[in-house]
């Protein structure tokens, strides 16, 4: 997931809007240029549209990801005369089944939770995709990504892009001045964070939780990326699917393994405050004080390194470089979490499905990796489009038989847990609740039934 802020001017979608409900926080569109002088070989089989119709989208992605975003398709604008109007809020996921219900939902919304994706299904708001958009979809991702923008056997949405989750973000210089080493255990990451804790010039860890209002969902990545090394795939997946209870005793070992670090006075928050400060920081700058040199470890998805400010260099030599959180064993699997986005129709009509199929192609995918700051998981995308090592390995680890990849486990659970109860546990949790409390709380709030 992403959630950020962004500067542009606002500019309503809706047609009337619900008070205290309107989409707000970002908005782009790209005027249609200069057809004679663009190459739109790439762009015939989406037709031409001299009445310059209007899509509008909505998502929760904004900031520099949005600029990138509204480019992807400023060929596909020129080419075929459909204009795209997008707009981007925090609180997007939050707001859109009332829009939907309300008939003031966007032609398309890129949703981030297949959970919410099927529960927008539900209320009988999403259209299913074009025979074109699933075409492209068998051709260019696996089944299970399929299967993420499935719901009740039907067809809603390709995947757009996708992140890998749990990276650690670090300092190369501060590693090398101080002998310290990549971990290749949990148990070494252990060992590693006492290390710089003991060493006494700033606390290990930096950490926000904050995200509008999804504060708390950076909190729920790290207990994903415990169940899944500890835990294993198959008890991962019974968790998601509650085959177990959200109380098992093996979720209640990730949380506390967790807890061990992120609830922890002498490890966090360092260039942030104490432990308490993290359920402010906001989770975008939590990071930085990397770069001063305030705290050593941060851990973040693929899609973070965007974050960092204008100019930080990313790589194993740069100012900011990453390392997969390791596993049990030091030649254990390679297990990660991660996620990814899904366009989801609320309206019909020629202009949006050629959107849609244009933005399941491995066209766009290449063009909006080779912008920078994401990957996809389209079998279409050159790895080497990858705008830093860090977004390749991601593509690598994606496209990798050997990898062991699970979706991000509470946009697969029902939205009251995965973005209600869960999101809101963590942030109890890291106030003062116990682990055991905690875990009961968001049990009790399944959907029965």
């Amino acid at each position: 997931m992403s959630f950020k802020n962004h500067r542009r001017v606002l500019v309503p979608l809706a047609a009337a809007s619900i008070v205290g409900l309107a989409l707000t926080g970002c908005t782009g569109d790209t005027a249609a240029g200069d057809k004679e002088n663009t190459d739109c070989a790439d762009y015939e089989a989406y037709g031409t549209f001299d009445d310059n119709p209007e899509v509008t989208i909505g998502g929760t992605i904004v900031d520099v990801e949005a600029d990138r975003l509204i480019e992807s398709w400023a060929d596909f604008q020129t080419c075929t005369g459909i204009d795209i109007a997008y707009q981007g809020t925090k609180e997007f996921e939050a707001q859109i089944a009332v829009l939907a219900e309300a008939g003031n939902a966007p032609d398309i919304g890129i949703v981030a939770q297949p959970g919410l994706l099927a529960r927008l299904a539900d209320g009988g708001w999403l259209k299913p995709a074009p025979e074109s958009v699933e075409a492209n979809t068998d051709e260019f991702w696996s089944e299970d990504w399929k299967a993420y923008g499935t719901h009740d056997d039907v067809f809603y949405a390709a995947p757009l892009m996708a992140s890998v989750k749990g990276f650690v973000w670090y300092s190369p210089a501060e590693f090398e001045e101080n002998g310290y080493e990549i971990p290749a255990t949990l148990d070494e990451l252990t060992d590693l964070t006492e290390k710089i804790a003991a060493d006494g010039d700033h606390k290990p860890w930096c950490v926000g939780l904050a995200s509008g209002d999804a504060t708390g969902w950076p909190g729920t990545d790290w207990v994903e990326d415990y169940v899944l090394r500890q835990a294993g795939p198959e008890v991962y997946d019974q968790w998601v699917t509650h085959e177990i209870p959200f109380n098992d005793p093996q979720i209640v070992a990730a949380f506390d393994a967790v807890g061990d670090i992120i609830k922890n006075p002498d490890y966090v928050n360092g260039g942030l405050g104490d432990v308490s400060s993290i359920v402010s920081t906001d989770f975008q700058p939590a990071g930085h004080p990397i770069l001063d040199g305030e705290c050593s470890l941060h851990h973040q998805a693929t899609f973070y390194e965007g974050l960092f400010p204008e100019g930080t260099e990313v790589g194993p030599e740069g100012d900011v470089y990453a390392f997969l959180l390791p596993s049990l064993e030091a030649d254990g699997e390679k297990a990660v979490t991660g996620a990814g986005e899904f366009p989801v129709a609320f309206n019909e009509g020629e202009a949006i499905d050629a959107v849609r199929t244009y933005m399941s192609s491995d066209t766009w995918a290449n063009i909006r990796v080779k912008l920078g700051g994401t990957i996809s998981a389209n079998s279409g995308v050159d790895p080497e489009n990858a705008s830093s090592d860090i977004l390749k390995q991601g593509i690598e680890i994606l496209a990798d038989p050997e990898t062991t990849f699970r979706f991000d486990g509470s946009d697969l659970m029902p939205a009251a847990v995965g973005s209600d109860s869960f999101w809101k546990g963590i942030i109890a949790w890291v106030s003062g609740d116990s682990t055991q409390e905690t875990v009961d709380n968001i049990e009790s709030s399944w959907p029965q039934g």
